[in-house]
């Protein structure tokens, strides 16, 4: 496809640079909010299903539906999103998540919430979010200049992880100390905050290329929209790198499935320990997100993204098959196994942080919504697949065996680009 080598940025451009772009740390902020509100809703989230229902069939099933919005409309609301002000979507969203969390928590309180609310407030908010998170994509190249790109994708990935693991450890005391109404009702108000903080936002106007439909015009609004449509597929179609790497993506997910779905019975059958050992994963696999992020801000612009990234698949791999050991060690199996969730932890910005970014670089402004969009549905579509795989897989052999498979299978894609001249020469 002809793609042009990108141009590595100075080493030296590192945090300190963005000071410079006040608007952007005002989205850091917005987003350490509601993340740590995202990571306090789904302990919250869960406990109030399962207090209700009792159902852990239910509590599945809401898992697979949280999903179907991304896979069945992200397409269409990213080319919404290119034409729409992406700032005023993100307020919208956010508004729109707070208010449906916080009938959530008054249906609960006052003892009126039934399962098909559960459904409902389910697939409402999955919808909002189809809109918000092209557009947040859409709006970074608007608020911070090309160079500094892979450091601010790196900084927000980081001050995220740490954001949901403040959640995490935060949780369980707001539930025993305002109850679980009173817990989702902080959760809707990080959502609105989030929206009142992208009130003082100032991005930039995005170039529009000639070729590309200009939104008012004498056409047909409905044609229109399907001529960006229809530009957004065929702009992938020729991208032939961005192509892979939500290939790419898409398959990290389907691997990844064992492990958000059997994480369970491994602490239980395999390492022998219970509530805690549970968390201890969680939690090292979030530091590890934390600190290659970390790292990445400040270092990784003097690699290659495509050695990032195939060293990001090659470590999640390793990883990932080593959890099958513990299961074998007879002193401090948790401890074993919390080392490899770790480095499984670490590998992940490795491979997250270099795709956004390139697609952020390649991308033209006026179609990293549907291209964001576009991107995130491929990479989701595999999760339920993979949901059904991991159970069966789990009913027939053992998990640690099932984790070692997967992890081989997880290597099989950063061999596979080392194979790719232009990949490699990203």
């Amino acid at each position: 496809m002809g793609e042009t080598v990108l141009v590595q940025s100075q080493p030296r451009q590192g945090i300190r640079a963005l000071r410079a772009h006040p608007s952007y740390l005002i989205m850091i902020a917005a987003k350490i909010i509601s993340r740590f509100g995202d990571s306090v809703d789904s302990i919250a989230y869960s406990w109030m299903v399962y207090m209700l229902t009792g159902s852990e069939v239910l509590m599945g099933t809401l898992f697979a539906v949280n999903f179907i919005p991304g896979i069945a409309l992200s397409p269409f609301t990213g080319v919404l999103v290119d034409r729409w002000s992406k700032k005023k979507v993100v307020i919208v969203a956010g508004t729109g998540r707070g208010a449906t969390v916080t009938l959530t928590a008054l249906l609960y309180f006052t003892g009126h919430l039934e399962a098909w609310h559960l459904f409902v407030f389910t697939v409402l908010n999955s919808t909002f979010e189809c809109f918000s998170t092209p557009a947040e994509m859409s709006l970074v190249p608007r608020l911070l200049p090309k160079e500094l790109l892979l450091t601010g994708n790196s900084l927000t990935s980081s001050v995220s992880r740490t954001a949901e693991l403040g959640g995490m450890a935060a949780a369980g005391g707001l539930i025993a100390f305002v109850g679980i109404s009173g817990t989702m009702v902080i959760d809707a108000a990080t959502f609105l905050i989030e929206a009142l903080l992208f009130f003082f936002i100032r991005p930039n106007p995005a170039e529009k290329p000639a070729d590309e439909p200009h939104g008012d015009t004498e056409e047909d609004s409905r044609s229109s929209y399907w001529k960006q449509f229809l530009s957004g597929l065929r702009f992938v179609g020729k991208k032939r790198l961005i192509l892979l790497t939500m290939l790419a993506g898409a398959f990290v997910n389907l691997c990844l499935c064992p492990w958000n779905v059997l994480q369970p019975v491994y602490v239980k059958e395999v390492l022998h320990a219970g509530p805690f050992g549970l968390s201890l994963l969680g939690i090292t696999l979030v530091v590890g997100m934390i600190l290659s992020g970390l790292w990445i801000s400040q270092k990784g612009n003097r690699y290659k993204k495509s050695t990032l990234i195939v060293f990001g698949f090659l470590l999640l791999g390793v990883t990932y098959s080593l959890l099958y050991f513990p299961a074998f060690i007879a002193k401090y199996p948790l401890y074993a196994a919390s080392l490899f969730s770790f480095g499984m932890g670490f590998a992940i910005s490795f491979v997250n942080t270099p795709i956004s970014t390139y697609t952020m670089e390649v991308t033209p402004q006026n179609m990293l919504g549907r291209i964001g969009a576009l991107s995130g549905m491929i990479a989701t579509c595999t999760i339920p697949l993979g949901g059904v795989i991991a159970g069966f897989a789990g009913s027939w052999m053992s998990t640690n065996t099932v984790f070692l498979v997967f992890g081989l299978l997880m290597i099989l894609p950063g061999l596979a680009l080392l194979t790719q001249k232009s990949f490699m020469s990203l």
